[in-house]
């Protein structure tokens, strides 16, 4: 059975969602599981109750796990729950995937000149 787009993206996000909760029990030391931790949990005040060297290493986390760097022109709202942070981590990878296939077809374009 072949699957459609929305489901691709429907799996993709639940993969991200885990590895998101994981990343964050492992790396903020956090004594909960994956399953304990809603996707609309917020970060910081009453949900996970992170604080600002957590914020630190959450960007650590975004950096080793997931190959993202955060920039000064992003948005810090990505920071409000999990569900905004998975959204923030599927969001960087597309676009890092398109502007790595755009720098691919200026050099195919430009070998293909030569």
């Amino acid at each position: 059975m072949e699957r459609t787009a929305l489901q691709v993206e429907i799996d993709e996000r639940k993969e991200t969602l885990i590895n998101v909760k994981n990343g964050l029990i492992e790396r903020l030391n956090l004594y909960q599981t994956p399953e304990q931790i809603d996707d609309d949990t917020p970060l910081f005040g009453s949900g996970l109750k992170l604080d600002s060297v957590d914020a630190t290493e959450l960007l650590v986390l975004l950096d080793k796990n997931f190959g993202i760097r955060v920039g000064e022109g992003d948005d810090p709202s990505y920071m409000r729950s999990v569900n905004t942070l998975v959204s923030f981590i599927i969001d960087k990878k597309r676009k890092n995937a398109e502007l790595a296939s755009q720098e691919e077809q200026q050099n195919t374009a430009v070998a293909g000149s030569n």
